[in-house]
């Protein structure tokens, strides 16, 4: 892209302010579509975050027609003529979801996810997909179909993962606002890697349907946005119970409605940190988050260090179990045909022959000890509000590793071991986000997480509505549209 390319005016609004603007008509979606697509073509291949997009001529007439339905007066939904991609795990009728492995490489599915349909209805626009790590594994986002997708801020340093495209096209102002999903963090790692927000909600509270309903429990889907009210309004629309998702719960609605930063002196904060020094980080992570969190202190919140008192090598131990549990199931007919198994990425194979050497008793024992990770969570939910620490142990790594092998002088034994701080919030099902926290000395953004308690969600995003109105790091462009 040019070096002197100007970010254009419609790409600087957030999304419930532009949908406000088309509401109004002071703005055609045609007009907004061109500009997003013009800015697309310009921006993405410097980082490859937006995939399978559509043909230009097919979303300019969908665009048109979100027009003629303004134009009409139609009741329209809060997404109405607003431009999407879809990160490319979740399934998208008539466009192509290929999950960035070979095998998928020509899907293309004849009905939405749940969530992707209530986006659809509410109004948004499906452009395309946004990257992933091959089958959602691992939290740097590249593939054999699609390749690698590059940091915002730094194109020779990776955008995180596994909503990595999503996180990279958020930030570089390709999308006002996307969806993501999280299992290890990749809602909140690439959210701190390209210093955005990415809130993994309480467990089922926005559904998701599955061969495996009743189970399949560590993943969430959630929302992703440059503000608050962002993340609430894409939040509003994408939860609620879904009769395929037999444990999904019920929007509470309203999740715009009355929504007031946290008030400070009322608030005691719990850092967790590095867990009484079992995780290791990369110099000058835990220093700028810990710099972060104090701005609630500055505001009159408590903030004190704090242990779990829990064995955090033995609930990460139960979270391989509980993960390869689940992810072998899913690829075990595919690893079985020596066919489709040279297709799959080394990481899936691990997982899936992890799956194999487990026994019943292996998968109830590692349950077991999520339970009592969860009840320890509450205890310390007795003493303090929210809980927080870093989003990740390192910095963006350059572009071209595939995972950080060490960590803090510490050996990595796995492919997501370096993501071990995320492991809190999966385990117990409480709701957390990562918020930017600021950048360090190479211009490499971080974040840290807000954990809040069970089924806390608006209490997280009144958190992070205080926090939002204290830093101002969110308004930090990525430079190659800073100008």
């Amino acid at each position: 892209m040019k070096q002197d390319y100007t970010l254009p005016e419609l790409c600087k609004f957030e999304a419930v302010p532009l949908a406000a603007m088309l509401r109004r008509k002071e703005v055609s979606a045609v007009e907004v579509m061109k500009t997003y697509l013009d800015h697309i073509d310009a921006v993405n291949p410097a980082v490859n975050a937006i995939v399978s997009l559509r043909p230009r001529e097919e979303l300019l007439a969908e665009a048109e027609q979100a027009d003629l339905a303004l134009a009409r007066n139609e009741d329209v939904g809060p997404l109405h003529g607003i431009p999407q991609a879809i990160k490319d795990l979740a399934q998208t009728k008539g466009l192509r979801t290929t999950l960035g492995c070979l095998l998928f490489e020509n899907h293309i599915p004849e009905e939405d996810s749940i969530f992707v349909a209530r986006m659809r209805k509410a109004g948004a626009i499906i452009m395309g997909k946004t990257n992933v790590p091959e089958l959602g594994l691992g939290s740097n986002s590249y593939n054999p179909i699609f390749g690698l997708t590059r940091n915002a801020y730094d194109p020779d340093h990776v955008g995180g993962g596994s909503s990595g495209g999503a996180g990279v096209a958020l930030a570089l102002r390709m999308l006002p606002v996307a969806d993501g999903s999280d299992m290890g963090g990749s809602l909140r790692n690439p959210a701190a890697f390209n210093n955005v927000y990415g809130f993994r909600v309480s467990q089922d509270l926005i559904p998701i349907e599955g061969v495996d309903v009743f189970y399949s429990q560590m993943p969430v889907v959630g929302p992703m946005g440059r503000t608050v009210e962002d993340l609430a309004m894409l939040l509003s629309v994408q939860a609620g119970y879904d009769a395929r998702a037999a444990l999904s719960l019920d929007n509470p609605q309203g999740w715009l409605s009355g929504l007031a930063p946290a008030d400070p002196k009322k608030l005691r904060i719990g850092w967790l940190g590095d867990f009484g020094g079992h995780l290791p980080f990369e110099p000058g992570v835990l220093e700028l988050t810990r710099k972060a969190v104090s701005l609630f202190a500055e505001e009159g919140a408590v903030v004190e260090d704090v242990e779990p008192f829990f064995d955090m090598a033995q609930l990460w131990d139960a979270f391989l179990t509980l993960r390869s549990q689940r992810v072998g199931g899913k690829l075990h007919a595919a690893y079985q045909n020596p066919k489709t198994r040279s297709l799959l990425k080394p990481e899936a194979i691990w997982e899936v022959e992890r799956s194999l050497g487990q026994s019943g008793l292996d998968v109830y024992n590692a349950s077991v000890v999520r339970t009592s990770w969860y009840l320890a969570l509450l205890r310390l939910y007795e003493r303090y509000d929210f809980l927080v620490l870093p989003s990740a142990q390192v910095f963006p790594f350059r572009a071209g590793i595939d995972w950080p092998q060490e960590v803090g002088g510490r050996k990595m034994d796995s492919y997501h071991r370096w993501m071990e701080v995320v492991i809190g919030s999966t385990m117990s099902g409480c709701p957390a986000i990562s918020v930017p926290a600021g950048f360090n000395e190479n211009g490499l953004p971080m974040g840290f997480q807000i954990m809040g308690r069970p089924r806390g969600d608006r209490s997280v995003l009144e958190a992070t509505l205080l926090y939002e109105r204290i830093s101002n790091w969110h308004k930090r462009l990525p430079p190659m549209i800073a100008s």
